[in-house]
């Protein structure tokens, strides 16, 4: 195998030799770097040094000029000039689509992490997203606001557990259906049987 690779290797003009060389290592590159973002999560620098999470709260700012978009503006620099190399075209033409297929490649990228940030929710708790839901007693409710209990309820697709007060005249027991009705200064919800 190796004889036939260095017999092939050295029929190679340099031209398409250096494509190879850039194909080959930042195709590896690039594969291992998408890899280690499925599994640990996506951390990009740009190449100012500065560093975004994608689950930032803001979103990422549109990034051209990325580490992750180099990789991929070399990896398709190197395929698309070796494919025109191969297909016969000049060596003007074939640099001229490199470039052109690798800065397609960049703002491709870009724009998909762009546009994906903006996606992220911010997880925090808007609480008024709460009312005019369904929620169950988790602990007693005491009747007239005389006291607080606490309600499970679904808000921002997450189960919580949050304090509740009610105007109702009996206590409200563990397991009873509720709805919530407003949400009092202090992030107490109001409760009324459901």
């Amino acid at each position: 195998m190796f004889s036939d690779f260095s017999t092939w290797w050295s029929a190679l003009e340099m031209f398409p030799k250096v494509y190879w060389m850039i194909a080959i290592p930042f195709s590896v590159f690039f594969v291992i770097q998408t890899i280690v973002s499925l599994f640990a999560g996506d951390v990009d620098h740009d190449l100012s040094g500065h560093s975004d999470a994608s689950g930032a709260d803001d979103g990422i700012p549109f990034q051209f000029f990325t580490i992750k978009n180099m990789v991929a503006f070399f990896t398709i620099f190197g395929w698309a000039g070796i494919a025109c190399f191969n297909g016969g075209i000049g060596y003007g033409l074939t640099i001229t689509i490199s470039i052109v297929s690798g800065i397609i490649m960049m703002v491709l990228m870009a724009s998909i992490f762009y546009f994906v940030s903006k996606l992220v929710e911010s997880g925090n708790l808007n609480i008024k997203n709460a009312i005019n839901k369904t929620g169950t007693v988790y602990i007693p409710i005491p009747k007239s606001r005389s006291g607080d209990g606490k309600i499970q309820i679904l808000v921002q697709s997450s189960l919580r557990e949050i304090d509740a007060i009610t105007d109702e005249t009996e206590n409200i027991s563990t397991g009873t259906l509720v709805i919530v009705t407003d949400v009092l200064n202090n992030n107490i919800l109001l409760v009324k049987k459901a």
